[in-house]
Formats: structure tokens, C-alpha cells, sequence
């Protein structure tokens, strides 16, 4: 087993300083070093420094930890942890490598560069047993091993990050041919455990594996587009979701990468594959090498494929025609093959649809997807054992929504190489002996191994469940359209939401009264929890947006009762409820989790109460959880229960949500009793064990009465303060009125300070409110533009 309790990071650039801020984030203690500046800035002058003195000497990892915690998106996931961050040089600081167990060298990606510090720097310098790694993106891990002693080269191997590293779940290991195997073990369950990242195992090839299949695809988009007069947007249209790859597609992804970082990996491929079949795949086109002298360079110069402009009437989009050498508006192009895909949550089912239409952008899906898929089956085994690490290389480190080998299964691997072979293409023999390269047997997922030939079962991590396994292993025991109660094992049932972006219906609704019947009847506790995109975005808002177009007051009404029924049977359950959230939990999602016993939340959790952007409130327990909360604390602390519910108030009235799950703690949602998992592998496992923890020694709770109300005087005061904002410009005069709206029912209603009032009390103000805002047409315009624009209207 390793222990690492203080790393070292080599390089304070954009890399070094964010890898330094995960560390700190998992909860090491890190030391940050760059080289000592040659010259003073005149800032320093004028404070009267000197080269010697120690904040020049450390200036650039202190810049480095600045910037580091100035990004947005945050690098840190609450400010107070760069505090874990120690700054210092080069020059001064390198014997202080021996206090660390792992150092990180980021420098810059030059194969000299890197020996030479290894060699005159680091090596002399490491503790025995040390760890040492390299964060290069592809440089041979084997060539940087001669410049280390022998002993070293045992604890030495690549540690790719990809950038942002916090965001970023992919992470490639790469040994050198003296790495001891037990290091890599060891490094790969800490990396995954600690840093909570989705770890490959790489070989020591060029680019690695996301890097050599992700910028081939890249540029075989280009290839494809040059042979068939598209533009851009057109590429773009086809290469994001409706093909099961992210939002920013071809184009979009080499903006955010940047042009230059794209030729530079783009020539480096060139150079080091001499061998490689589809070597001329990686010769950058020559409107390409333009764009980058012209300083085109994508986001970091605000213009690369694409470019934005403010106007008049707001923003405008323009992409670069390559053709003219110039930008042009955005032709906002679709195609109908990709029109029938959208309304599909299904990635492999919509990467079929597309790729099987009869338009233009149907044929680049199957010509782009084609050659891609094809380049990836025959990398192996040069650049990975198996074909479970390159899927989860691209979709962790390309946001691809499934991997290449799960993209042939999609598309079927008979239909695939019939119409390959149509094309004229030549394939390999494996795909014409498979019907699919992964398979369930008997509740077990198998990959097809290409060197034995046969399937074998996919690898977890101890203690790691995955409930698409579970589902085919016949533990669902309830289920409806929209959700699922399966079985965990060792008592513990798991509620699954699998709607539509995971919002809560009303037969989810239901099925939380049938969960909980059920793990009381059969088990010992419950998680509310599922492996989607998000949590749950919340309530279903074109239900509502339809309810109230029609008048139905009071169907919205017992929709509203239904949710409080659910939440409130969540509190008060007999047996212990944990839920498990992730990504997006917003509105009746946070309502879901705030109501549980206990939250086991990813560390990338984005909670709040947010209603307010869809001009209503929180009424499923949400503001009535936040009154109580409110009063508790006050009564614990002994003092006046203002300064809580103004915070709380603050929460719902602003819409605010969580940029970590770390936040939660700040906002009031999460408490001493929850906790956060690293890895998102590990949460539906770490909640099950929050369950059977609780479940030793439960003691169920009872609604609430007697709880002293904050009262009409500090809803007053709230009322003013709108107003002030109001007049100010701060905020318009519904969002005035909505939050009056708000304070009411978060002081207790109309009744003096202390007044004794119920938790069902709470809940009525709660539903009266919501039912007032839904009278307005204020409201009904802004749920139509959410549900339209999928942004707020501030009206």
C-alpha cells in the first residue's frame, strides 16, 4: 500500500499550478516550485527588492498559485484550500523534495529539458521510495528514464493529467520498462481513491491513447470536410451529440485545445510515426498552418474556428470559412438525419440513427466514424492492452459519451463491416468472427480480449458498483418509465431516477413511497442515487408549463402535495435514507437530497434551490427545510435567528449553487454527518455504507412542532432590502415581489417573532406560495423562455 501525504509539483504554468490545486483539493499538502526569475518587474523595484529577495525569487509558483486561484472555472474547490499550497524556486528549494512522497514534474515539454532537471535536480534529491513522475503528454517515458539512477527508475512513470485537471476525470499511467509493477498498482488505486480519477494504463507510444485516437478523429473531420465541401458549422453539427460526442464537437474542441496545440500535436505525430498506415491523416492542411500565423489560435485569442462579436442586437457567431480565408455569420446548419437524433437520451441508439440517414451529414458521421473506428481496432495492442482502456480513455478524456468499441457494438459490428466493404474498405479479419466486442452473460459484462481471442469479464475496483450491471443481473425489483428499485445487496435498496435529464415525475414520486416500503420490508435502508449525466436537473417544468397553460390549478396543486409527501416520507422514514448526488442537483433534486439522513455527494456537485429562475419557489420541503434549519442553528448557537434565515434567503432568492460539493458545507446543505467521494466510480458504494452505518444504531424522527418563527419583523426587513435593490437596479420588480413571497414563508408567515408554528404549517405556506406565483404571467413567461432558450428571464 502507498502513502502519500506531501507532494511536490516541478512547474507553476497553467498545468503545474491546477495539478498543485487538485492535490490540495484530495487534501495533500503541496509544494509548488518554478525557477527563480532572471529580472525584476517594476512593481518590484519599486518596493524596493531585490533579485535575492525570497518573493521574487518565488514569484512565478506564486503567480503560478494566484492564477491558479483566480480561474473560473474555480481550480480549487473552495478558496481556503490553496492554503495547502506552499510556494517556492528551483534554485533553493529542491532539497526539499526529500520531505515529499511523490513529486510531479510539469515543465515544459522538451525531452532535454526534462532530463537535464531530472538529472542534476531531482535525482539527487528524492527520498528513498519516493514516487517521481512526468506529467508529458507524449514524450517516450523509456528516453526520460536514462537520465535517472537506476533505483529511481522503479518509482518513475508518466502521470498524463488533462486539462483542467480538477474537471478532466481522465488520467494515463505509463511505466517505464524499470517501473516495479507494484508502483504502478499502487499509484493507480491512489490516483483513483485520492484524486478521484478515471486511471488507463497506457504504453509508451507517441500521444498515449486519448491524445492519438482524439486528434486523429480531429483530423481525419478535417480530411473528410475538405473531400466533401462542408464548412465547419456543418462538421460541428453532425460530430458533437447527435454522435455521441460532447457539445463541442470537431471545431469547437480544437478552439478550446487551441490551434496551436492541435499543429504542434498534430506535426509531433507526424514525425514519430513513421510506420503509422494513416500517417498523412496527421499532415496539418495548410489553411490550418495559415490560421495560426494569423494568430487564430481559438479561445485563448478569442478567434479560432469560430469567433464571437457583441452588437446591437447581442452576440453574433461567426465561423471561419477556410475556403475564403475569412469569418462568416453562422448559418445555424442542420440536417434531418440529426434532427431525428436529438430527441433520443440514448447515445448508442442516436449514434445508429444518424449514421443510418440518407443526407449529407449522415454520410460524414459514417465516413468520419468509420475511419476513426477502424484506426482505434488496429492501434492494438501498440497503444493499450484492451479495449475497455481506450473507451474509457476517450470518453473521460474527450467527453466522448461512449468509446470507440462501444461505438461498433452501437452501429452493429456486421452492419459496420457490410458497408465498409461497400466503401471499398479494407477491414480487419477480428470483425468479421464478432457479433459485438462486450456482452452480458449470466450478469457479468465481458470485453472481447483481441490477443487471447475471447471475452473476458470487465474489471471494478473492490467495493465498485454499477448499477447497469446490477439491472442486468435481475436486481430490479420495482420499476417504472422513469425509475428503478434495485436491489444493492446486504439490505440496501437503491432508488434509480433514469428520466428524461433524471427530472423528477410523478411516477418517481410514487415509486420513492414503494422504495422505502421496500427497504423497510426486505432490508435495512435506502439510496437515492443513479450513474446519468446528472443527479436530477429537478421537477419536470414542461409538465407544470403545460398544467398551467390549461388552467389546472389544482392538479398543479396536488402535484405540488405529492412532492412534499415524498420528501417528508424521506425525513421521517423508519429506516435510514442516504442520497448520492452528483453533477446537477437543482431545485426537486437538492429538495430530494436535503430531506435524506445523510448526503454521500461527488465532489463535483452543483446544488441549489433555483426555482426563482422559473419565477416560482421551492415547495417541494425546500424553503420549509431551510426555515427549520435556520431556527436549529440558532437555537444551538444561542443567538437570533436572523443572520440564518437572511443566508438561507439568500440561497433560494439568489438562485445560489454550489461550484463543489465542498460548498455545501458553506450553504447549509450538507452537514458534519455527510460526506464527499472523490471518485464517481465509488459513490453509489460509499453511500450503500453510509446506509448500513446508520442502519447499526437508527433512530427514526418525528415532524417537527414548536419551532420558534423568525417572524413578520425580519420578513419586513428581508422586504426591505429588496426594495433598496430594487431602486438600485439590482433586481427587477418581480424578483422583488417573488422574494417577498419567500421571506413570508421562511420567517414562519404573519405571526410576531417566536411564535411556535409546525413543519406541516411550513409546508402549506409553502404550497400557497408556490400556487400564488403560479397565478402570474410573469412566471408562465419565464418558465416558456427557460424551456425554450434553456437560460433564466429576468423580467
Amino acid at each position: 500500500m502507498i502513502r502519500i501525504k506531501r507532494v511536490a509539483v516541478l512547474g507553476a504554468g497553467v498545468m503545474g499550478s491546477t495539478i498543485a490545486a487538485h492535490l490540495a483539493n484530495a487534501g495533500l499538502d503541496v509544494l509548488l516550485l518554478d525557477m527563480v526569475p532572471r529580472e525584476l518587474k517594476e512593481e518590484e523595484k519599486a518596493r524596493g527588492l531585490t533579485l535575492d529577495s525570497p518573493a521574487v525569487r518565488n514569484r512565478l509558483a506564486a503567480d503560478g498559485l494566484e492564477a491558479a486561484a483566480r480561474m473560473k472555472p474555480a481550480a480549487f474547490y473552495v478558496k481556503e484550500y490553496a492554503r495547502r499550497v506552499e510556494v517556492g524556486n528551483f534554485a533553493d528549494d529542491m532539497t526539499r523534495l526529500r520531505e515529499c512522497d511523490w513529486v510531479v514534474e510539469v515543465v515544459v515539454e522538451n525531452l532535454d529539458i526534462k532530463k537535464t532537471l531530472f538529472r542534476e535536480q531531482v535525482a539527487p534529491n528524492l527520498k528513498e521510495g519516493a514516487i517521481l513522475s512526468t506529467n508529458t503528454s507524449g514524450l517516450s517515458v523509456n528516453a526520460m528514464a536514462q537520465a535517472l539512477p537506476e533505483a529511481v527508475r522503479q518509482n518513475f512513470l508518466v502521470t498524463h493529467f488533462f486539462n483542467p485537471p480538477r474537471y478532466m476525470r481522465l488520467l494515463e499511467v505509463v511505466g517505464c520498462q524499470q517501473t516495479d509493477p507494484q508502483v504502478l498498482e499502487a499509484m493507480t488505486q491512489f490516483l483513483r481513491q485520492r484524486l478521484g480519477k478515471g486511471v488507463v494504463a497506457a504504453k509508451d507510444t507517441p500521444n498515449f491513447i486519448a491524445n492519438r485516437i482524439g486528434v486523429y478523429a480531429i483530423f481525419k473531420s478535417v480530411q473528410h470536410m475538405l473531400e466533401m465541401g462542408m464548412t465547419v458549422e456543418e462538421v460541428d453539427a453532425v460530430a458533437g451529440p447527435a454522435t455521441a460526442r460532447p457539445k463541442s464537437a470537431a471545431f469547437r474542441t480544437a478552439d478550446l485545445v487551441g490551434l496551436d496545440t492541435l499543429v504542434h500535436v498534430g506535426n509531433n505525430s507526424y514525425e514519430l510515426l513513421p510506420d503509422d498506415e494513416e500517417r498523412e491523416v496527421f499532415r496539418v492542411p495548410e489553411f490550418m498552418q495559415d490560421m495560426v500565423g494569423k494568430g487564430l489560435l481559438g479561445n485563448k485569442s478569442k478567434k479560432g474556428f469560430y469567433r464571437k462579436e457583441k452588437g446591437e442586437g447581442g452576440s453574433q457567431i461567426f465561423y471561419y470559412d477556410y475556403r475564403k480565408g475569412d469569418y462568416q455569420p453562422s448559418a445555424r446548419p442542420r440536417f434531418a438525419s440529426v434532427d431525428a437524433a436529438r430527441q433520443i437520451d440514448d447515445p448508442a441508439k442516436r449514434l445508429q440513427m444518424v449514421v443510418s440517414g440518407a443526407d449529407q451529414g449522415a454520410e460524414f458521421a459514417w465516413r468520419s466514424l468509420r475511419d476513426t473506428l477502424l484506426y482505434t481496432l488496429r492501434r492494438l495492442p501498440e497503444i493499450a492492452d484492451d479495449i475497455v482502456h481506450v473507451d474509457n480513455a476517450m470518453r473521460w478524456g474527450f467527453n466522448w459519451e461512449i468509446g470507440p468499441f462501444e461505438m461498433f457494438d452501437a452501429i452493429g459490428v456486421a452492419a459496420f463491416v457490410k458497408r465498409a466493404q461497400q466503401d471499398g474498405v479494407e477491414i480487419p479479419a477480428v470483425l468479421t468472427r464478432l457479433e459485438s466486442f462486450y456482452r452480458f452473460e449470466d450478469g457479468v459484462k465481458q470485453a472481447y480480449d483481441l490477443a487471447a481471442g475471447e471475452y473476458r469479464p470487465v474489471a471494478l475496483d473492490p467495493g465498485q458498483i454499477r448499477l447497469d450491471i446490477l439491472k442486468r443481473g435481475g436486481a430490479v425489483v420495482e420499476k417504472n418509465a422513469n425509475c428503478s428499485v434495485i436491489d444493492l445487496g446486504d439490505g440496501v435498496f437503491g432508488l434509480e431516477f433514469h428520466s428524461k435529464m433524471n427530472a423528477i415525475t410523478g411516477d418517481i414520486l410514487s415509486m420513492t413511497h414503494k422504495a422505502l416500503a421496500r427497504a423497510e420490508a426486505d432490508g435495512v435502508g435506502l439510496v437515492i442515487g443513479n450513474q446519468g449525466a446528472n443527479f436530477s436537473v429537478g421537477a419536470n417544468l414542461m409538465m407544470l408549463a403545460v398544467a398551467l397553460a390549461e388552467g389546472a390549478y389544482e392538479d398543479v396543486d396536488l402535484a405540488v402535495r405529492a412532492f412534499q409527501k415524498a420528501t417528508m416520507a424521506i425525513k421521517y422514514s423508519p429506516i435510514p435514507v442516504v442520497s448520492a448526488p452528483f453533477g446537477l442537483a437543482l431545485g426537486g433534486g437538492c429538495e430530494f437530497c436535503i430531506h435524506a439522513d445523510a448526503i454521500a455527494a461527488h465532489a463535483e456537485t452543483y446544488m441549489g434551490l433555483v426555482e426563482i429562475g422559473v419565477g416560482l419557489l421551492p415547495a417541494g420541503g425546500g424553503t420549509k427545510e431551510m426555515a427549520l434549519r435556520a431556527a436549529r442553528l440558532a437555537a444551538t448557537y444561542g443567538t437570533d435567528v436572523s443572520p440564518f434565515v437572511f443566508k438561507f434567503f439568500q440561497n433560494i432568492g439568489m438562485a445560489k449553487v454550489s461550484m463543489s460539493a465542498a460548498e455545501l458545507y458553506e450553504l447549509g446543505y450538507m452537514d458534519e454527518g455527510d460526506a464527499i467521494s472523490m471518485n464517481a466510480d465509488r459513490l453509489i458504494a460509499d453511500a450503500k455504507q453510509k446506509v448500513l452505518a446508520l442502519a447499526r444504531n437508527y433512530r427514526p424522527g418525528r415532524p417537527e412542532e414548536g419551532v420558534k418563527a423568525a417572524g413578520r419583523s425580519v420578513a419586513a426587513s428581508i422586504r426591505s432590502q429588496l426594495w433598496n435593490l430594487q431602486q438600485g437596479g439590482f433586481v427587477t420588480p418581480y424578483e422583488a415581489e417573488m422574494g417577498g413571497v419567500i421571506a413570508g414563508i421562511i420567517t414562519g408567515g404573519d405571526v410576531p417573532a417566536g411564535t411556535p408554528i409546525s413543519e406541516q404549517y411550513l409546508l402549506e405556506l409553502e404550497r400557497e406560495g408556490f400556487l400564488k406565483l403560479c397565478g402570474n404571467k410573469k412566471t408562465a413567461e419565464r418558465i416558456q423562455h427557460m424551456l425554450k432558450k434553456g437560460k433564466p428571464l429576468r423580467n
